[in-house]
């Protein structure tokens, strides 16, 4: 997994590519996780943007199937622990979401503050109950904060899969733009929110999750 971060303007952008898929490996999860504590430290606002056609299509299958346990727990606990930090982050967060988004990367666009997706052929799945697993309880607190009522069941129980104009409508995506377009608009939106005051941003955004935030600290043991 290759990951760039460059700071300029006080946005940070943070993009990730592995020429596949985009699925997380260990390593990559803790470059990726590097990369979002520099951004926290050096920058007023971050954006987040995976490779054309795919923001992030999981955890890497070999060790989500695989016999090593204690990889698989670190993987799922890494990537959740990412996903606190997102929440919780006081900062502007502005995901461009390039293509398809499953399980891990659906979790990262319901923790960031704002997400444009892309029109086109491309999916949106929380595949848990299609694969036999069960969602952890830190889970919930993004599912109830972000996603729509009406699809509640269908996205979070029924493994239903969404284009992007049906993932807007289910709560994973804000706005669609062009094929190729969104990271240019997070980047135009991340600039714009960087002028807001910044601490009045931060105690307002944390001020409306902190039960949740507290529920997802106890649950991944953080």
């Amino acid at each position: 997994m290759k990951i760039s971060l460059d700071i300029t303007d006080q946005v940070a952008h943070i993009h990730f590519d592995d020429g596949k898929k985009n699925s997380f490996t260990r390593e990559g999860l803790k470059d990726l996780t590097a990369a979002f504590e520099e951004a926290e430290a050096g920058a007023q606002a971050i954006v987040l943007s995976g490779r054309p056609g795919s923001f992030c299509a999981g955890f890497d299958l070999a060790t989500m199937m695989g016999d090593d346990m204690d990889a698989i727990r670190e993987l799922a606990l890494g990537g959740g622990g990412l996903a606190l930090r997102m929440y919780q982050c006081g900062k502007p967060l502005v995901a461009a979401c390039t293509g398809h988004a499953f399980t891990i990367g659906c979790f990262w666009l319901l923790a960031s503050d704002t997400r444009i997706g892309e029109d086109g052929r491309f999916k949106f799945s929380m595949i848990e109950t299609q694969v036999g697993m069960s969602f952890t309880p830190w889970s919930f607190t993004l599912f109830e904060a972000r996603l729509s009522k009406r699809h509640y069941t269908a996205a979070v129980v029924q493994s239903k899969v969404y284009d992007p104009r049906g993932a807007v409508d289910a709560g994973f995506l804000d706005e669609v733009v062009n094929e190729g377009e969104s990271t240019v608009k997070a980047l135009e939106i991340a600039a714009a929110l960087a002028q807001l005051p910044a601490s009045a941003y931060a105690a307002n955004k944390l001020s409306t999750r902190k039960e949740g935030i507290e529920v997802m600290k106890r649950d991944l043991g953080l």
